[in-house]
């Protein structure tokens, strides 16, 4: 089997992977807690500008996310009525030098707002040398350890998904939560952020299992696993690994040791359906993830196709849910409509993924739709929210 894990690692897949780097980017927060609520004036009767900070020349497949991005802009921007962005296209090349310094040079050429960069770190620096400015960031990251002051993260956070999957548990009966995770930073975000949401929910979370990615890790942790749900008569096992880790082998060894998914409820942080071949995993079935309204995708990826000739990279439409909220503002036509207290308004914004809102902690909230496995397919069992009335905070 550990033959197996190692390339299961190695084959991984593009969305896996491009969220796992975007989440570990250690960094130093510019600012946590509540935003300060500026941002420059603008003139709305001229085209706004706007720079989108991306890895054009960075490491291996920056250069297909970044032309994702700017491509995903550039569509939404087709899609603005009555709003003239300038769209400014700075290299960061994956590192917190440069990004640093395009943002400083974004700034300087007069950007009102900035869109990315793609990486924690990247983005943390992005924010320190734009506050200043009082110009704000809307950075592609999932990473929330860095929100907060003139940086706002678009990425789809474990918080968000944990309290989506969580809220739906409790009410469907699942109440005593069995977390499953490894002992690395990822990890340690997710643990916390099911029981953070577990909390929330008014569930309870019964066991905690931590494993080193190894082949004895996951077999102990399977053990473990076992012995957590009959010693805290869970009635649930939240696995916060991903498709390209540890998923398919806990998929395998679970109901080996005995954790009956059909008893058992098994809830997935991460999305399960891509690479589409997991939905084959028996352990699988009957299991249940987050994922944002697959309508909605669909059309963007199919619009995205058209225009460009080939799919979207997954992480494109935070690029398009970016320039969205930004064309939404401009259009009022009031001079501070790219300050923070304007990108947090509570109503939110229509993206490609669904509705999703900027809260004043720099953290977001998206609206997203619950699904099961069944006969290895996805099957949406709770649709996502299209707005924000009743749901959420």
């Amino acid at each position: 089997m550990f033959a197996l894990l190692r390339r299961s690692r190695k084959a991984g897949t593009r969305i896996a992977a491009a969220i796992a780097a975007v989440a570990l980017a250690a960094c130093q927060p510019v600012s946590l807690g509540q935003s300060n609520g500026t941002g420059p004036s603008i003139n709305t009767n001229q085209a706004v500008p706007v720079a989108l900070l991306i890895p054009r020349s960075g490491g291996s497949g920056d250069a297909v996310v970044a032309a994702s991005l700017e491509n995903a802009a550039r569509l939404a921007m087709s899609d603005l009525s009555g709003v003239q962005i300038d769209l400014r296209v700075y290299d960061t090349a994956g590192n917190e030098a440069q990004a640093s310094a395009v943002a400083s040079q974004a700034v300087a050429d007069g950007a009102k707002v900035i869109l990315g960069p793609l990486y924690g770190a990247n983005a943390n620096a992005a924010g320190l040398a734009a506050r200043q400015a009082g110009v704000n960031v809307l950075a592609f990251t999932n990473n929330t350890s860095l929100a907060g002051g003139n940086v706002f993260v678009l990425g789809h956070t474990f918080e968000n998904t944990a309290r989506r999957l969580a809220s739906f548990a409790a009410g469907q009966g699942k109440r005593r939560i069995v977390t499953v995770s490894a002992e690395n930073a990822a990890g340690t975000l997710g643990r916390q952020a099911i029981t953070q949401a577990a909390a929330a929910a008014g569930a309870s979370v019964v066991g905690n299992v931590t494993y080193t990615y190894s082949q004895q890790g996951v077999i102990t942790a399977a053990s473990q696993v076992k012995n957590a749900v009959q010693s805290g008569s869970a009635d649930a096992v939240f696995l916060a690994s991903n498709t390209d880790a540890a998923l398919p082998f806990f998929a395998q060894l679970l109901p080996e040791q005995g954790v009956d998914p059909s008893v058992t409820q098994y809830i997935g942080l991460t999305r399960w359906d891509v690479p589409a071949q997991t939905l084959d995993l028996p352990g699988l079935q009957g299991g249940w993830f987050a994922l944002p309204d697959p309508n909605l995708n669909a059309q963007f990826e199919s619009r995205y196709a058209a225009a460009y000739g080939s799919g979207p990279h997954p992480l494109a439409g935070l690029a398009y849910d970016g320039i969205a909220a930004i064309g939404a503002l401009v259009k009022q036509g009031r001079s501070d409509a790219l300050t923070a207290s304007a990108l947090t308004q509570s109503s939110g914004f229509q993206g490609v993924n669904g509705v999703f809102r900027l809260r004043p902690d720099g953290t977001n909230e998206r609206g997203l739709a619950v699904a099961t496995v069944r006969d290895k397919r996805v099957v949406v069992i709770d649709a996502a929210p299209r707005g924000f009335g009743g749901f959420g905070f």
